[in-house]
């Protein structure tokens, strides 16, 4: 009896000091994890337990495999008990990991579980909760009318409470995305009245350094630095290493504004003391281009370059921060005389755009040379295949005649079908001939210009200014020539982490996955991005669409592509069919593939793809 009573108490003890932890005191998680493998407490206790050490993980420590796992493990238990509150609340958390992971689409699927369990339990202020996180989901996916509507619906209570004032303020940031700073300005002020009477320093320091931020944008920057300042000392006084950094570089870039180029290198420095703790490699490269910037700025040349140096290490290989930092030690070099380390990295900005893009288009071509030679054989065979069937049936006696005639029947179409192909497979080629033939005379015509510009700069020791001109040419060039090949998240990351690049390109574009996330054969890959490429191309161009959906599905054994637009639509019996949508049926056959396109005149178009996946 008296161990039953000591294990409730301990039970109880635990509970108690895991609501009152700060982020950083894992210690009483592990308490709870410790408690939680005894397998000594009921369903009830173990469910409440698994809340605590999701929301630890999930919200606080941002370790979103142990938060997932933990989630999903109480959600198991909570199914079996039916407890709606608690299918609610781990249905939820679930989300929220999902939803800072950028898994749009599954963070979905789960907060709309846990609305509907919120619901069924009857529960008001998680319902209230629910909503909120729905409308980040949206605003993060830039589809800020809808955000809104959520957000106004979390609002629909009269209480001053923690959730009324972190929905203000993402209502104010909302409006902070879309320019209307005004509008940010008084919601977040009202956001602030309600941290203020709950006394929420979190919720004071985010709205502090928004507001920060708005100020710095408006030129206003007395304000930038009041309000920078009050984030900078309460993210202190959280000890809040992450939310320092972002505050520290803020203030760099206040003295940066006014040209006070040693206070901005002190916060700078600060800055990267802490990014060095937290070792994340956004935040150290931040810090490193940063310095290099106003090391730069001050003709400190040497420490400029060791500092885009630590930069190009941390971070070498992404396009936008790659040239940047390439860009800086271009100009750090010319001025320090190291002529030829500075043409090294002149030739490194070129590199960092074609990196990658001649072999996937060599790739690409001799996988349809193959395909293409590969067609006239089978069509030859079937051709000798067809005349030996026709001199056998010939011979045989005319009760076999009408066997004979389904025979050559079937041959034929199935012949028919294989130059169909065949052509589909010569149509592609010649187009990726053309393509190539058309980026040799990219490179040679427009960036060769270019490149020769800047050499020519070089030897003649030309002005800092004339020669950041003109290495700002030719990285613009790359980036237009290799736009138009391929993107490099197709090679390395398959057609969901390319198609999502090509959507978040476009504000009226809604990118959505189902399925397995997994690489297939890489010309499937290839032709799917690629008709993809061209269907929101055509949307954009000519319906008109104010939406445009586009949705793979990755199944075992099929790979399905649907876009969607809301736009003027077209009668498919009179449209005059153009290349683009020739190019399309020609790729979807040349894989041996379905397309069916639906459309007539004010109903939006929707075009469907289906390739089969070969194991």
């Amino acid at each position: 009896m008296n161990e039953e009573i000591m294990k409730k108490l301990l039970f109880i003890g635990l509970v108690l000091l895991a609501t009152l932890y700060v982020a950083g005191q894992e210690q009483n998680v592990d308490s709870l994890v410790n408690v939680l493998e005894t397998n000594k407490l009921l369903n009830n206790e173990q469910l409440q337990v698994y809340v605590k050490i999701s929301e630890y993980f999930i919200q606080e420590n941002y370790n979103f495999e142990k938060g997932i796992s933990y989630a999903n493990e109480g959600l198991s238990l909570a199914e079996k008990e039916k407890d709606k509150l608690m299918l609610s609340s781990f249905n939820n958390y679930l989300g929220v990991a999902y939803l800072k992971q950028s898994s749009y689409d599954t963070a979905l699927i789960y907060l709309n579980k846990s609305l509907e369990w919120a619901t069924n339990a009857n529960d008001k202020n998680k319902e209230l909760s629910i909503y909120s996180n729905l409308g980040t989901l949206y605003k993060e996916q830039g589809n800020y009318s809808t955000a809104l509507e959520y957000y106004l619906q979390a609002l629909d209570s009269n209480e001053n409470n923690e959730l009324t004032a972190k929905t203000y303020a993402n209502i104010g940031h909302v409006h902070q995305v879309l320019m209307n700073f005004d509008r940010a300005i008084d919601y977040y002020n009202k956001a602030l009245e309600i941290a203020e009477q709950l006394n929420s320093d979190n919720i004071k320091m985010g709205v502090f350094l928004n507001l920060g931020s708005i100020y710095s944008r408006k030129e206003e920057l007395d304000k930038m630095l009041e309000y920078n300042t009050k984030a900078l000392d309460l993210s202190r006084k959280l000890k809040n290493k992450l939310w320092e950094n972002a505050c520290l570089m803020q203030l760099a870039t206040y003295f940066h504004k006014k040209n006070d180029y040693e206070q901005a290198l002190k916060y700078a420095k600060e800055g990267l003391l802490i990014a060095e703790e937290l070792g994340t490699p956004q935040e150290l490269l931040d810090s490193y281009a940063t310095l290099a910037n106003l090391y730069i700025n001050l003709n400190r040349y040497q420490e400029a370059d060791i500092m885009a140096m630590e930069a190009w290490k941390t971070d070498s290989t992404t396009v936008h921060f790659g040239a940047q930092i390439a860009s800086m030690l271009v100009v750090t070099n010319i001025n320090l005389g190291n002529k030829e380390k500075a043409m090294r990295f002149l030739r490194k900005c070129i590199e960092l755009f074609r990196e990658g893009n001649a072999k996937s288009l060599h790739d690409s071509l001799s996988e349809m040379e193959v395909k293409y030679e590969t067609e006239k054989k089978e069509i030859r065979i079937a051709s000798l295949e067809k005349e030996r069937q026709l001199y056998v049936w010939l011979g045989v006696s005319g009760g076999l005649l009408v066997v004979a005639l389904v025979v050559m029947l079937l041959l034929t179409v199935r012949n028919a079908r294989k130059q169909r192909r065949l052509i589909a497979a010569e149509s592609l080629q010649a187009g990726e001939i053309g393509e190539r033939a058309r980026i040799a005379e990219d490179l040679h015509d427009r960036l060769g210009g270019s490149l020769s510009a800047a050499r020519i700069g070089l030897k003649n020791a030309e002005s800092l200014q004339t020669i950041g001109d003109k290495i700002d040419d030719c990285i613009k060039e790359v980036r237009e020539i290799t736009n138009n090949i391929m993107p490099r998240s197709l090679r390395l990351f398959g057609i969901k982490g390319a198609l999502e690049d090509l959507c978040v390109q476009f504000l009226n574009v809604r990118f959505h996955f189902f399925g397995e996330d997994r690489r297939v054969q890489y010309n499937l890959e290839y032709a799917m991005y690629c008709c993809a490429r061209e269907l929101v191309s055509n949307a954009q161009k000519h319906s008109g669409a104010e939406h445009i959906d586009v949705q793979l599905v990755q199944g075992k054994k099929h790979l399905s592509l649907t876009v969607a637009d809301d736009g003027c639509g077209f009668d498919e019996k009179n449209v005059v069919k153009g290349d683009g949508l020739q190019n399309v049926r020609n790729r979807v056959a040349s894989c041996r593939g379905k397309l069916d396109i639906s459309s007539s005149p004010g109903r939006g178009t929707e075009t469907v793809i289906e390739l089969r996946v070969e194991n």
